[in-house]
């Protein structure tokens, strides 16, 4: 039993066969597709998932706080299992590729400047958005 397919027994879903296979195509992504790829990737293991099947499995996953939904400024929801460790994202605004990566300089400054203006930091999400600096530089491969 997958990651994703625990937490949805803990939290007390009833598992049916799809939603299984759409809890282990989650699990395995090491992207941030969209329900589309969702989708193709789930009928690629049960050809008899509908789109519409994807739609409500990732509604429910995110509504119990198992998915995490991204809009990386390319029209469609992305998504990516809740983290066990907070990271920020690079977006490739050529590609499209999410690069995640963990800075603690930026999570000190982050803190910082909460306090700085009167606040306790409790939650954050960062995203940063850019093109290569050189055509022929490659993206750097996802880093934690």
């Amino acid at each position: 039993m997958d990651r994703i397919e625990k937490l949805c027994v803990e939290k007390g879903m009833r598992m049916t066969e799809q939603r299984r296979v759409i809890a282990r195509v989650v699990s395995t992504s090491h992207d941030h597709p969209d329900v589309e790829e969702l989708h193709r990737r789930a009928a690629a293991v049960d050809p008899g998932i509908s789109i519409a099947t994807v739609y409500r499995t990732v509604r429910l996953f995110e509504e119990s706080g198992i998915l995490e939904r991204h809009d990386f400024r390319d029209g469609r929801s992305r998504y990516e299992e809740v983290p066990e460790t907070h990271h920020d994202h690079l977006i490739d605004m050529k590609t499209g590729q999410v690069v995640e990566f963990v800075d603690p300089e930026i999570e000190r400054l982050q803190q910082e400047i909460a306090r700085r203006l009167g606040y306790k930091l409790v939650d954050h999400r960062l995203e940063l958005y850019g093109v290569p600096l050189d055509d022929k530089a490659k993206a750097p491969k996802k880093a934690s």
